[in-house]
Formats: structure tokens, C-alpha cells, sequence
């Protein structure tokens, strides 16, 4: 396993790059963290949905949560890979064509985060806020939102860990991310499929445990600022 390691360490890490597109490892990262970052405000708007009283805006957002939640990303990547590029009217790379399929997957589960935390504040702030003069689009901009995506923070960034994981299903589609990396230097040695998909086990593992550690970090450093501020109160 090892040698598999020195000999394609640079595959595994980048890919082809950069002779070619940017793949191998530091593609799963990107691809999670881009997804992410895009999905984080279609995230907000659909938990503002899910809890607003005006049913327009209650319905809609509901049943996108729901429906997304309850299918595969498979089957988002699919519907995607053959959908944007009829939508834009121009073929789309399969890094893109990943990125919309995760980025409507985890919008979904972002939003129910985020209005978990929002729920979870008490219900006389936003009351305050309203008494201040503040519009609620105000209160929840300056007051709710901040200390709910803060209290949030730990959850929303397991959800990080969970895409760097689920990146791997680009490889149905030819993205060039970790496992498409590895399953290039499998064919190229052929007799080892153990070694080379046990290396590649080995890797989303290390990787996952160090995001995991520094979760919880994120994790104790905010229930020690909570304990500081109960303590002061």
C-alpha cells in the first residue's frame, strides 16, 4: 500500500493537473467546500420559509425540504447531468454538473440546521426586536440569524464532512475527485484493487477524523464562550 502511495501520491492528491483538470483530493475538498458555500444562502432562505406564518412562502419552501430530503443525491446528479445543460443551452463539465446536484441536495438539509437553531432561540428575541422598532426582515438579519448559523456552526460543519463524502458519487459521472483517482491508478496496476481502494478508504477516513477534530473543536470553544456568559449573567 505503501508503494501504491510514492509512486501516485501527486494522482491522488491533484490528479492530471496540470497536464489536466484539477482532480484527486484537493477536487473533493474544493468541490465540498464550493457546494457549500452555494448552497449556505439557499439554505437560509428556505429555513425562513419553513418557519414563516405566511403560507406562500410556508408551502413551498416545506415541500422543497421534504422532497429533496427524502431522495437520493444520485438522483439529483442524474436528473442535473442531463437538465443544465437543456437549461443554459451549452454543455456543462461534470464538476459543475456535481456542484448544482449538491448544491439543491444540500440546501435541504442546511436549511433544517439552520431553522433548528433559530427554533431553538427563545422566543422572546424576536419579540424584542419587534418592540425595539425593528422590522422582522431586521430582527432576524441582526438579531436570530447571527446567533442561530453561530449556535449552528458544529452541525453545519459536519454537514461539510458529510459532502466530502458523498463527492465521491461524481465518479458516476467522470468527475475527477478522489475516487476517480483511485479508480485511475487501478487500472493502471490491475492486480491490487484491495490495496488501492483500501488506500482510498484509508484517506476519506484521515480526512473525516481530522474535519471531525476540528469540529469539536469549533464545539468546545463555543460551549466554553456559553459557560463564560452564564457565568457573567
Amino acid at each position: 500500500m505503501l508503494d501504491i502511495l510514492s509512486d501516485n501520491w501527486l494522482l491522488l492528491l491533484v490528479g492530471q493537473y496540470p497536464n489536466g483538470a484539477m482532480g484527486g483530493l484537493v477536487a473533493t475538498v474544493g468541490l465540498a467546500l464550493i457546494s457549500l458555500a452555494l448552497a449556505f444562502p439557499f439554505g437560509i432562505l428556505l429555513a425562513l420559509g419553513r418557519i414563516s406564518t405566511i403560507r406562500i412562502f410556508y408551502w413551498p419552501s416545506t415541500a422543497i425540504v421534504y422532497i429533496v430530503r427524502g431522495l437520493p443525491l444520485l438522483m439529483f446528479i442524474f436528473w442535473a447531468y442531463f437538465f443544465v445543460p437543456i437549461i443554459i443551452n451549452r454543455p456543462v463539465g461534470g464538476a459543475t454538473t456535481m456542484i448544482a446536484a449538491l448544491v439543491i441536495y444540500e440546501s435541504a438539509y442546511l436549511a433544517e440546521i439552520i431553522r433548528s437553531g433559530i427554533q431553538a432561540l427563545p422566543a422572546g428575541q424576536l419579540e424584542a426586536g419587534r418592540s425595539l422598532g425593528l422590522s422582522y426582515t431586521q430582527t432576524m438579519r441582526r438579531i436570530i440569524l447571527p446567533q442561530a448559523l453561530y449556535n449552528t456552526l458544529p452541525s453545519m460543519l459536519s454537514q461539510f464532512i458529510s459532502t466530502v463524502k458523498e463527492t465521491s458519487l461524481g465518479f458516476v459521472i467522470s468527475v475527477h475527485e478522489l475516487t476517480f483517482a483511485a479508480a485511475q491508478v487501478n487500472n493502471m496496476l490491475l492486480t491490487k484493487p484491495f490495496e488501492v481502494f483500501g488506500l482510498l478508504a484509508l484517506t476519506y477516513f484521515t480526512l473525516n477524523l481530522i474535519l471531525s477534530g476540528l469540529v469539536k473543536l469549533v464545539e468546545n470553544r463555543i460551549q466554553i464562550k456559553r459557560t463564560m456568559v452564564v457565568q457573567v449573567i
